[in-house]
């Protein structure tokens, strides 16, 4: 299942948390693939892009971060499974 993690940084915690990602890489728990991410133009908000099976990895993954970050996580589908699911009742 795919998951949109919206991380809202901290006031000034951009450095440190690009400090971070250098130094231990994105420390997701096996069974948590990155698929992809986007910055918002004022650097305050990341929004990534997560597939697993097991929900339950989240908070090993976000205790890492809780210090620079607030974490919303969203299960979210693609547009193409919409519109399989959407063709039914058209």
């Amino acid at each position: 299942m795919l998951y949109m993690v919206v991380e809202r940084f901290k006031e000034g915690a951009m450095p440190e948390v690009y400090r971070r990602l250098r130094e231990k890489g994105r420390m997701m728990p096996k069974g948590l693939e990155y698929v992809s991410s986007w910055i918002n133009l004022d650097l305050r908000v990341c929004y990534q892009l997560v597939e697993t099976e097991d929900a339950m990895l989240f908070p090993l993954w976000v205790d890492a971060w809780k210090d620079l970050f607030e974490v919303e996580i969203v299960p979210v589908r693609t547009s193409a499974e919409v519109v399989r699911m959407m063709e039914a009742s058209l």
